[in-house]
């Protein structure tokens, strides 16, 4: 690639849109014809023009459905008429952009008709870029903002191009939507820089508005007209409601339910009574759970006026609706109700009701939804290594990265060991996986998504008659094998199982479970597997998603304080038996797999939590509560001997000497199999700064012959190209330090490991040699009174890790040296007053080269005295001046 970041444009490339753009040219009076067809086109044109571009549009290289570079005709349905994206182009399973292909007859250049379409489209699958060309024009729109039916046909256009500027502006071309682009990221680099433009609103930050706006006057209504309901029933009918709406009007436009059928109670009055009619009917269809009146005592008899569901209802078609939902995808879904249970409904004085941000939520700083392509990369290498035996199982894409994750199949001398056969379905189902703090049900979705994907590819290529036969697939429109309702029933209650204290999150888990049970289902299909089996479509998963507390058993009320408990705490707190919730499971040794994003911090915890914590999980508590390192502890009592583990979680265990116990505990307990580092902190989680590092482990203890995977990454989606940086350590060298100063070394050659292990034996750590005068757990709050101006040099200062730089001590962009502080409290430990002293940062940001960064000081010549907070390492040089 030329160091401006552009791409050479291969010669085929330009000898072949040479020859297009000549052929066009020659003939094209006869292509602009309105009776030359959009298919002779699409084969003509545009097909050969993408096959220019390096995409594999014909399947040359033979991939499963699931895996194909290019899918012709994403199945959906508009206003009840089956449509489609004419090409959805892909890397691995994942979309980067939609092709809406027209005849040339059309002006696509002042029709706003086609551009609409394609918009809306795009728009509801969240794809950032996408393109409509008839050959003749070629228009790229930026799909990020969103689409209404008054736009004109350049609203959100990034660029417009006739066929004869193609070869002028080929490099822009190739450089843009070119398979190369989009591995190398020359794509993204297209979106980035058109990011942030005017009237952009992504599907899942404006449908989080519309359901956010849909509680609030659901919840003020009900709570108004039903004033029997306590705080707990409010919420879970508001929720209920909303939920119940949101899948019928998805299954609409999947074809699934009548379309319009919402839309035809609007018009007439009762129509929440009505709606539960429908509701009604619903259940006697699904079966699921979501339906289940016979749990739900209450929402029959609700009382809601005509308007606020009225006002729902309109607000899901067109033309006041924008989406199609469709091509909303589980994923976005769960992205928007992730957010959606940040809030909580709280009633007031008058039984009037409030829609509060949660505290822990507030003091969080908001909810950070896990990317899919991280979610993938986890369930490939816990869930596919129990399948396949290989990791990264299940080659989802045909890149030639060569940078890849070290495959478990081969020794450190690049040796192929022997491979296990993978599972067959039989052996699967016994296979039990979990996450423990499922919030909205992301990672559960990508374990379930794998193991369709699995059995699909596994059926269509063994015993096909018999599994046909069975029930177990069936043949779809264009002659492909597909699961069954039935066998995806079967799936989905075997394998898959997850906890969370939050009672709507556990709903939002089991609603986008059930939808994912409906994808590539339509009306028709799901009707004759419906008669053909004698079943309802859906399963009910009570005994499959739960709600409790994961890290707090019943026995915390049998501690000789259940009496000091009132009901409301003890909703709060939400005890959970894992033996009496799942004793099939525990009574087989336990699960297979622990996935997930644990919580990070313990906003909102009480006195009596935190100290059964610090009875609980003793062999891991060294001062500090962090609910991640509890959650990474608690996995060991769940899981199976050799069972696996996938986290993501902070990097701070790494190295952090409040996670000495934790690490021991590790190395006690666990084998890590691999470890992914994300360099660039802020990449992982949207407007989050948090250094995150993904962790496998295997429930087998670490020994002198356990080898440890290191992997990664700059930015985190570079997981989806491949670009991952990779080598394999002994155990021995990815841990250094005795039981009380040990810490784990990241690196990914095997020349800095040896190193680090010169270091390991010869040196000594600069954490021996540091001075006492931090400022400890109370770092956040010893220091009330700050002042901006300054004073004489009788005051202390407290000194940041990220003010020490190399030789010496400067503002950063949120804290300075120099301020001038008061204690506001009893000091702990006495500051430093004398001497000369060598200043570390302890910890140091991955962007940051890999060097020690460090200053020296003088006081009282710098200082009268200082404290140094607790990311730091203060080494006394000299006792004396120099």
């Amino acid at each position: 690639m030329p160091e401006n970041g552009k791409l050479a444009v291969p010669a085929q490339t330009l000898k072949s849109v040479e020859e297009l753009v000549e052929k066009f040219a020659r003939n094209q009076d006869q292509y602009r014809n309105p009776a030359y067809k959009e298919d002779q086109c699409r084969i003509e044109f545009i097909n050969p023009l993408f096959s220019s571009l390096g995409w594999d549009i014909e399947n040359r290289q033979g991939a499963a459905e699931q895996y194909k570079e290019v899918i012709h005709e994403d199945s959906l349905n508009i206003s009840g008429m089956t449509k489609a994206p004419d090409y959805s182009f892909r890397i691995g399973k994942d979309r980067k952009f939609f092709l809406e292909a027209k005849k040339p007859a059309l002006n696509l250049k002042t029709d706003p008709a086609p551009a609409y379409q394609l918009r809306r489209y795009a728009w509801s699958a969240k794809l950032s870029l996408s393109v409509l060309t008839d050959f003749a024009e070629f228009a790229a729109y930026d799909c990020r903002i969103k689409p209404g039916e008054k736009d004109k046909a350049d609203t959100a256009r990034v660029e417009y191009l006739t066929f004869d500027k193609y070869l002028d502006r080929l490099d822009w071309l190739y450089g843009s939507f070119s398979k190369e682009a989009v591995i190398k990221g020359n794509f993204d680099r297209l979106v980035e820089s058109s990011r942030g433009k005017r009237g952009t609103g992504e599907v899942d930050a404006e449908f989080l508005k519309d359901i956010e706006g849909w509680r609030n006057s659901l919840a003020k209504n009900i709570a108004a007209r039903n004033q029997q309901l306590d705080i707990h029933a409010l919420n879970d009918a508001v929720q209920r409601t909303i939920d119940r709406i949101v899948f019928l009007r998805i299954a609409e436009d999947r074809g699934i339910e009548h379309y319009q059928q919402l839309q035809g109670l609007i018009n007439g009055a009762n129509i929440y009574k009505r709606l539960c009619n429908v509701f009604y009917q619903a259940e006697q269809k699904y079966n699921s759970g979501l339906f289940d009146f016979k749990k739900d005592k209450f929402s029959l008899d609700l009382k809601i006026d005509d308007k606020v569901i009225f006002d729902i209802i309109e607000s899901l078609y067109y033309p006041k609706s924008p989406y199609e939902f469709s091509v909303l995808a589980a994923e976005i879904l769960g992205n928007i109700y992730e957010q959606f249970l940040g809030k909580v409904i709280r009633l007031t004085a008058g039984h009037q009701a409030k829609v509060e941000e949660k505290p822990e939520v507030k003091k969080a700083g908001g909810v950070y939804y896990t990317p899919k392509y991280i979610v993938d990369y986890i369930v490939k290498n816990t869930v596919g290594k129990l399948i396949v035996g290989a990791g990264l199982a299940l080659p989802d894409t045909n890149l030639n990265v060569g940078a890849r994750l070290a495959s478990p199949n081969a020794d450190s001398n690049g040796k192929r060991a022997p491979q296990a056969a993978p599972l067959q379905p039989k052996q699967i189902s016994n296979l039990k996986i979990l996450d423990p703090a499922c919030g909205s049900g992301s990672f559960l979705l990508g374990a379930y998504q794998y193991l369709l994907d699995y059995h699909q590819k596994w059926y269509a290529e063994n015993q096909v008659e018999k599994n046909l036969k069975e029930g177990k697939i069936y043949q779809g429109p264009k002659g492909q094998y597909l699961l069954s309702t039935k066998e995806k029933r079967r799936i989905l209650l075997n394998n898959i199982f997850g906890v969370d204290i939050d009672p709507q999150a556990v709903e939002v888990t089991k609603l986008s479970l059930l939808l994912k049970v409906l994808e590539n289902e339509s009306e028709d299909s799901l009707s004759k597997q419906l008669k053909f089996l004698h079943e309802q479509a859906l399963p009910d998963l009570d005994s499959n998603i739960k709600c409790g507390n994961s890290l707090i058993g019943t026995d915390f009320y049998q501690k000789g304080q259940g009496g000091l408990f009132d009901d409301e705490t003890k909703y709060k707190i939400n005890a959970f038996d894992w033996q009496t919730e799942f004793p099939l499971i525990f009574k087989n040794g336990g699960f297979d797999a622990v996935i997930g994003n644990p919580p990070y911090v313990a906003h909102e915890l009480s006195d009596g939590e935190i100290e059964h914590f610090k009875v609980s999980y003793e062999d891991i508590m060294s001062g500090r509560t962090n609910l991640y390192a509890i959650f990474l502890r608690k996995a060991a009592d769940l899981l199976k001997p050799s069972g696996i583990i996938g986290f993501i979680n902070p990097k701070s265990f790494i190295t952090d000497k409040y996670f000495q116990q934790l690490r021991n505990f590790i190395g006690k307990t666990y084998s890590i199999e691999h470890i992914l580092n994300i360099r660039d902190r802020r990449s992982t989680f949207e407007n989050v700064l948090q250094a995150v590092v993904i962790l496998i482990m295997k429930r087998t203890p670490a020994s002198k012959n356990t080898i440890v995977k290191i992997a990664e990454v700059e930015k985190a989606n570079d997981i989806v190209y491949g670009k991952i940086q990779s080598c394999e350590v002994p155990w021995h060298k990815f841990k250094i330090g005795d039981e009380d100063e040990n810490v784990f070394i990241i690196a990914t050659s095997k020349s800095e490991y040896e190193i680090v292990e010169k270091m390991g034996n010869n040196a000594i750590l600069l954490s021996k040699l540091s001075e006492g005068a931090k400022t400890g757990s109370v770092q956040w709050d010893l220091f009330k009174n700050r002042f901006s101006k300054k004073s004489d040099k009788g005051v202390l200062r407290l000194i940041w890790a990220e003010n020490i730089q190399r030789y010496y001590l400067s503002d950063s962009k949120r804290r300075s040296p120099m301020e001038w502080i008061m204690p506001g409290k009893e000091l702990e430990k006495e500051p430093l007053k004398e001497g000369i002293y060598i200043c570390t940062q302890r910890v140091t940001a991955d962007e940051q080269p890999r060097r020690i960064i460090a200053s020296i000081i003088q006081i009282p010549d710098d200082f009268r005295a200082c404290f140094f907070e607790n990311h730091t390492n203060i080494i006394r040089f000299d006792k004396g001046k120099k």
